[in-house]
């Protein structure tokens, strides 16, 4: 036997446990008892990165076109109050949804841009039949209040008005897909709550 046939005959066995052990790693990968995973990551982690981003539906689009014309309402009241009033309460109170409502509208804007849908513009035009809105005569009628007159219509339509967001927001946690709104609903209603109660109190002392 010649030397060349030698060396063959010593090597064959080597690649063939070598394709063996290539072929049994396939076999396991097939089964999905591994999952192969980039170094430093975990297979959940991969799996948070490849979900995607700005899922959504047509509940969180309603929710917060709706809703941003509705803090847009609040605000507007909130800003009747220092001129109108000088309960200290009403005052510090309107001052705290004002800070709570302008910037989560912001959030609200930021959203609809990245959803590719539109904001709604405001003004006369919004929609005062939703939950809890207020007509453009009564947001008259309480701008030519002032004292405690204007404070005790000013708590009643407030919480008429936070009342709504409440059913709203409720609506968007039930059907809406997409976390961050339906984590700005379940704020919305823990505030909105918490501040109708405040106000109900308030309204009890008068």
């Amino acid at each position: 036997m010649s030397r060349r046939s030698i060396m063959l005959r010593r090597l064959v066995p080597g690649v063939v446990l070598v394709a063996l052990a290539v072929a049994g790693c396939g076999d396991d990968d097939s089964g999905g008892t591994a999952a192969t995973s980039a170094p430093g990551l975990s297979p959940s982690s991969i799996s948070a990165t490849a979900a995607p981003v700005g899922t959504f539906n047509d509940a969180d689009v309603t929710f917060l076109q709706m809703m941003y014309q509705h803090h847009q309402q609040a605000v507007q009241m909130a800003d009747l109050v220092p001129s109108r009033s000088q309960d200290q309460q009403v005052i510090d109170l309107a001052a705290d949804i004002k800070a709570a409502q302008a910037p989560e509208m912001a959030q609200m804007q930021s959203m609809l841009t990245e959803f590719g849908k539109s904001v709604p513009s405001g003004g006369d035009a919004m929609g005062h039949d939703m939950p809890g809105m207020m007509s453009p005569e009564q947001m008259s009628m309480l701008e030519g209040m002032s004292g405690p007159e204007f404070d005790r219509m000013w708590l009643e339509m407030m919480i008429d008005h936070h009342n709504g967001a409440v059913q709203m927001a409720q609506t968007e946690i039930a059907s809406g897909a997409n976390p961050q709104a339906k984590q700005m609903a379940e704020t919305i209603v823990s505030t909105q709550q918490r501040e109708i109660d405040q106000m109900t109190a308030m309204l009890g002392q008068r």
